[in-house]
Order: C-alpha cells, then sequence, then structure tokens
C-alpha cells in the first residue's frame, strides 16, 4: 500500500514513553507507528527529531466574532499552529455562547477562518441556560464564573449548585473561573475609595483569599453533585490541594495550569501594571514556588496545561488606567515553547508534555481518541520538534494580534520546528502556511468540514 505522508525517523512521544518510529498516514489518520517503512506520495525525514501529539489547548479566546482588534481566527490559529497547537476549544466573552443558535451561528461564520481545528464553549449563565439542548448540539464544556466580570454574570453557591445538578443530568463537563464575588467586590470597593490606580491593586483586588474560597465550595459542589468539571487556572499550591481533597474523596474534577502561573512573578506586577493584568494574578514569589507548581503538574495533581490566551496589544493595554483595561494576556505563541524548556531545565520529561498538552485535555473535554495521542485512528495531528535549538522568545516573532509577549527575552531550549494537522502541513520553522484547513469538532471530536 502507498500511504500519503510518511514521517520518518524520529522519536515518537507518548506519555508512556519515546522510540524511533515511522508514522504512516492515510486521508488524514494515521494508520501505522513502527518500524515498517510503506512506500508514500510525501515523505518527511524526522531523524534527529522528536514526534508529539499535536497539542490540545483547551482554555482559549480568539475574540472573534467580537474584537478582532485584538485577535480573530485567522491570525489566533496561525499562530497556534506555529506553536504546536493543532486543535483548541474557543469561548469569546465579547459575544457569549448562551444557545443553540448562537453555537450555530459562529460554527457558521468560523467555516473558512481557522488553521487548526476547534471545539465552541458555551457560557452558563446564573439565570438560565438550556445545558442539555446545548450539550447535545455539541459544545465542547460551559464556562462558569463565581464573579462578575469580563461582563459575564457571576454564580453564587447556590446558582453553582443548580448549574451543577443540571450538567450532572447530562453529563456534561464546566470550566469554573473560581474568585468569590463578595470578597473580589469588597477589595475593589476598598481600592477605589482610598483612590488607588497603581498596577499593585491587581493581586490585593483578586487575592488568594478570594481563589481559595470560589475553589474549595466549586470543588465540593462536583462532588456532592456528582457532576463533572475542571477548575480554570489554578494560580498556586494551595487551590490544588483543596482541589485534590475533594478529587480522593470522588470529585470529578480537573485541574487548569497555565505558564503564566509557572513564570512569572507576583511582583512583576508593580513594573509592568497592565501587562500583568490577568485573573487570577501571579502567585508565584520565588524559584521554590515555580518548582512546586510543576511538581503538581508532573505528579497530576495539575492534570493538564492551557494559555487562556487573552490577547490585547501593548496599545490597548495602555489605554486606560488599571481598572479599566482589559484582562489577560497572550499565550499560544508562547506555551509550547515554554513546556519544551521546561524538559530542558529537567522540570518536565517530553512524555509530560504529551500527557498535559494533549492527551489529558483530549480525554477531559471528549475529544479523545481522535485527537491527543499518536496511534492508528487518530488524525494524524504531529508537531516535529527540534530539542536542542535554543532560540529567544521575543515581542517581534508573535504572530498574535497582540503583537507581544509577557515571556520577551526569555531563552528556550527546544523548537517546534513543523506541525501537521490531518496530514497537512499548516506551520513550518515557525510560519503558518495559513490554508485555512482547521473544522469545528463537536462532542466526540466528529469533525465537521
Amino acid at each position: 500500500m502507498t500511504v500519503d505522508l510518511l514521517v520518518s525517523g524520529g522519536f515518537v512521544v507518548t506519555p508512556n514513553g519515546r522510540r524511533r518510529a515511522n508514522v504512516a498516514v492515510v486521508d488524514g489518520r494515521i494508520v501505522h507507528v513502527g518500524d515498517d517503512r510503506p512506500a508514500a506520495r510525501q515523505e518527511v525525514d524526522a531523524s534527529g527529531l522528536l514526534v508529539l501529539p499535536g497539542g490540545v489547548d483547551t482554555h482559549v479566546h480568539l475574540m472573534d466574532p467580537g474584537s478582532t482588534d485584538r485577535e480573530d481566527f485567522p491570525t489566533g490559529t496561525g499562530a497556534a499552529a506555529s506553536a504546536g497547537v493543532t486543535t483548541i476549544i474557543e469561548h469569546s466573552h465579547g459575544q457569549p455562547v448562551r444557545t443553540v443558535d448562537d453555537l450555530r451561528d459562529k460554527q457558521a461564520y468560523l467555516s473558512g477562518r481557522a488553521n487548526v481545528d476547534f471545539g465552541l464553549a458555551a457560557h452558563a449563565w446564573p439565570s438560565a441556560t438550556d445545558v442539555a439542548a446545548l450539550w447535545q448540539a455539541g459544545v465542547a464544556f460551559f464556562k462558569v464564573f463565581t464573579c462578575d466580570t469580563h461582563g459575564i454574570p457571576g454564580h453564587d453557591a447556590a446558582a453553582l449548585r443548580h448549574h451543577l445538578a443540571s450538567t450532572a443530568m447530562v453529563d456534561a463537563v464546566s470550566l469554573v473561573h473560581c474568585e468569590d464575588d463578595s470578597i473580589t467586590a469588597d477589595a475593589e470597593r476598598l481600592l477605589r475609595r482610598s483612590g488607588r490606580t497603581d498596577g499593585s491593586v491587581v493581586p490585593e483586588w483578586r487575592d488568594r483569599d478570594a481563589e481559595v474560597v470560589a475553589a474549595a465550595v466549586t470543588a465540593i459542589l462536583v462532588r456532592r453533585s456528582g457532576a463533572r468539571a475542571v477548575v480554570a487556572h489554578v494560580s498556586h499550591p494551595e487551590v490544588a490541594d483543596y482541589i485534590q481533597r475533594e478529587r480522593a474523596a470522588g470529585a470529578r474534577l480537573g485541574a487548569e495550569a497555565c505558564p503564566q502561573y509557572f513564570l512569572l512573578r507576583e511582583h512583576e506586577v508593580h513594573e509592568h501594571g497592565a501587562l500583568r493584568k490577568f485573573t487570577p494574578p501571579a502567585r508565584a514569589r520565588t524559584d521554590a514556588d515555580e518548582a512546586e507548581l510543576w511538581r503538581l503538574l508532573r505528579s497530576g495533581t495539575l492534570t493538564h496545561m492551557s494559555t487562556d490566551h487573552a490577547p490585547s496589544t501593548l496599545e490597548q493595554k495602555a489605554a486606560g488606567d488599571i481598572w479599566n483595561v482589559h484582562f489577560g494576556l497572550p499565550g499560544l505563541d508562547s506555551t509550547m515553547p515554554v513546556l519544551l524548556d521546561a524538559c530542558a531545565r529537567g522540570h518536565l520529561a517530553v512524555e509530560d508534555v504529551a500527557r498535559v498538552y494533549a492527551e489529558v485535555p483530549a480525554r477531559l473535554y471528549g475529544l479523545w481518541p481522535r485527537k491527543g495521542r499518536i496511534g492508528p485512528g487518530a488524525d494524524a495531528d504531529l508537531v516535529l520538534v527540534d530539542p536542542g535549538h535554543t532560540w529567544t522568545l521575543s515581542n517581534d516573532a508573535v504572530l498574535s494580534k497582540a503583537g507581544w509577549t509577557p515571556f520577551d527575552g526569555r531563552r528556550i531550549i527546544g523548537r517546534v520546528v513543523r506541525t501537521f494537522l490531518r496530514g497537512r502541513l499548516v506551520a513550518q520553522e515557525g510560519k503558518p502556511t495559513d490554508g485555512r484547513d482547521g473544522a469545528f469538532l463537536g462532542r466526540n471530536a466528529q469533525a465537521s468540514p
């Protein structure tokens, strides 16, 4: 048999190990991983390279439709492809998906605008959300806030309990942003009354107690309701500890990590102001804090990695005081590089990268076994990595519309050199092909071309 694509001679990486093998592809799916070397219409020599499953980034905001001056699907998914991400799950706060019609309209609008495959999430509203209908229509998860932010109303404990009861009935999954609204609102009142507009208001406004309280309540309610949920962007080990306690007691509860909580430091907001305005804010104060987060990721207490890519341009970040500028950071350009560099620094193994940025998120959100793995029957989403390539993250190389990265100037070891989506080259040497080959993924990864 002649195959369409053969990626030969690379070290294929799975969460269970790595081995030199050839990967054969027919009609966009992997048909063989092993020593056999069938004839191929196209062969790519991966000698000396790692072959990883395409990244699955399940927390992305591309502002499209909506605030496309901040980010859009063509640019954001081009950045994703270039950094080794082949699947995203996206939700926009500006035009949230709240009904089945919203989902269908957005799916139709995004046809031909994506360079990687994508799922879409819905926003849960405290007043009314038709969970069963949206879940049946194929949303990837329900985004739930426990505080009023980004223009989305928060759930108090009673509303969250109602929501989780509804999702438990259909076995839907929620991604919960955990900050207690009564605590953040009280802090905001006091800080505004004092006239504060300096960057350091951010960690005082969105403090550790607010996150811990909301995460602990969420974890308890997830266990007691029997629902499935993920705590979004866990910022420090104490939050992870409460999650782990309830998980040990039976809660079906994931814990999402993001690079900014590992690599950025709490004090940086004093100097950088709005460029460190994201929520929850950075909590790490020392290298030991960072090392502990890497340990929690290795151990599975933090279940997976996402970007929480929520970009604004430098000009937008400068257009107002600390209270009024947008929350969020760009991350699609930098997350896979940061993970590869963590391997070089001894914090992770490349097998961990395949687990936390491919397999686990694919399993959590119904994309497995089509996404998140290298094996027969899976989509041929393949990332070729030069593990010894040394380079520097810089604002100049950022493909996102943001045009900057909080990791500007950071030296990185390990680089994505090619990305394949369903067997088609979508990025090479840091540049997307911009073929717009991405397709909508309904739950259970049934692609809609």
